[in-house]
């Protein structure tokens, strides 16, 4: 898997994870696994999402979170620009592009 955050998508998981396994110890390892199976996915068929913003921005949902991966397809492999909340400030990642 060939993948690279931008640096405040990184933080917006780590944040998502200690959120979690403090409401249920446990419930934040599951949030890493879901992401990393997720992110397999990604890798293996970027083009397989929906595109969310032109001119290649996709997101990706998460199935036991409403979580949503938000990335760009590159030359390497995928960037992920943002781990965004699916019901909250929608496309506050744009500024990342």
């Amino acid at each position: 898997m060939n993948y690279s955050f931008h640096p405040a998508a990184e933080a917006e998981l780590l944040e998502s994870v200690a959120y979690y396994e403090s409401k249920i110890p446990g419930l934040g390892s599951s949030l890493i696994e879901e992401f990393e199976a997720l992110a397999n996915l990604i890798d293996a068929s970027p083009a397989g999402w929906q595109i969310a913003h032109e001119p290649n921005i996709r997101r990706a949902p998460l199935h036991r979170f409403p979580l949503s991966i938000v990335y760009r397809d590159t030359t390497t492999g995928f960037q992920v620009l943002a781990f965004a909340h699916d019901r909250r400030r929608p496309q506050y990642w744009l500024y990342r592009l």
